[in-house]
């Protein structure tokens, strides 16, 4: 079978971030190796001139062409890398430089699809090729994106978002999801996956997959109430009450209550439901357990009980989470 053709150009600039630039070509390489064919991949990092261009690691790239060189050629995919800047208050804030905009409308033109690498969502945005869609970005500068772009449609959640020919990813290490999801689109889920086990990735995550996780939320001032709250996470097959968690902690039920609301935004009974949902969703794409192991392992107890707290938190039911997100 004809090998088809797929000339993939990274954008190369200032501070860029340098996962965002590496990470995919890795991706695209180790394809190579699970295929007995050619995969048609030609990797090009473009930039305004040959000269190194300095990463946010201080790793100098060297670009393979210029972006005058691409003058007139067919693209299949771009890939728009990110950049940030912390000010003193470590707040993070996405750059975007009207000449890589420039450029980047330029090339999109005559691209096949597009795909930016965390904040290079923002440069989309700014070329105007968000307008009008659904796109992701790094959770810390969703609110930046949404504000300076109302336009867009910004959802701060999922791993990666395609709406149409145009990819956006959430953060640094996404960087490698999204990739598998355009090899996934090239050549399909098996191969995908084959790739993702090279990677030693836990798991190809699907779009819909949040990039937040109960154990990565932000830490509690408390002391006590972290160490609880990492205790929460870890799955229990007995019923836990708030008197048993405010116990545990040595604090009254309502000060529990009231540190989970201001520290973690949640409740103690949310919260813990959040942790076993997402252990059950553990078990669920990696094991054969029956739902009833998955409920008893989880501490849900019941199938019923687990059903009803994946319907309220996902929006769906364990058999149907099995069917769409299980590893084979």
């Amino acid at each position: 079978m004809e090998t088809v053709e797929r000339f993939v150009v990274i954008v190369l600039f200032d501070r860029v971030d340098l996962l965002d630039v590496t990470g995919p070509p890795e991706v695209f390489a180790l394809l190579q190796r699970e295929m007995n064919g050619a995969t048609g991949y030609h990797v090009a990092l473009a930039a305004e001139t040959l000269d190194p261009v300095t990463t946010s690691a201080g790793v100098r790239v060297l670009p393979d062409v210029t972006f005058a060189e691409l003058a007139g050629r067919r693209i299949d995919t771009l890939v728009v890398p990110g950049s940030v800047e912390v000010d003193g208050d470590g707040r993070v804030r996405a750059l975007s430089d009207p000449a890589v905009v420039a450029r980047v409308r330029e090339l999109a033109a005559r691209t096949r699809r597009v795909a930016s690498v965390c904040v290079g969502a923002h440069i989309l945005a700014d070329a105007g090729l968000l307008d009008g869609k659904r796109a992701t970005t790094h959770w810390s500068t969703a609110q930046q994106l949404a504000a300076e772009h109302p336009a867009v449609d910004v959802d701060a959640d999922p791993i990666f978002i395609r709406d149409e020919n145009v990819w956006t990813g959430a953060g640094l290490t996404a960087c490698l999801d999204l990739a598998l999801a355009l090899v996934a689109d090239d050549f399909g889920d098996a191969l995908a996956l084959r790739v993702a086990r090279q990677l030693v990735m836990f798991l190809k995550r699907p779009s819909g997959q949040s990039q937040f996780s109960v154990s990565l939320e932000p830490i509690s001032t408390t002391r006590r109430i972290d160490d609880q709250r990492h205790h929460n996470t870890r799955p229990q097959a007995e019923p836990l009450t708030v008197a048993d968690l405010a116990a545990r902690a040595h604090v009254s039920e309502r000060q529990l209550t009231r540190i989970f609301k201001t520290d973690l935004g949640t409740t103690p009974a949310a919260y813990i439901e959040s942790a076993r949902v997402e252990f059950a969703r553990n078990q669920l794409e990696t094991t054969d357990h029956t739902l009833e192991r998955v409920a008893t392992l989880s501490g849900f107890n019941t199938t019923d009980t687990l059903t009803r707290a994946f319907r309220r938190t996902l929006d769906t039911t364990p058999t149907e989470y099995r069917n769409r997100f299980r590893i084979n």
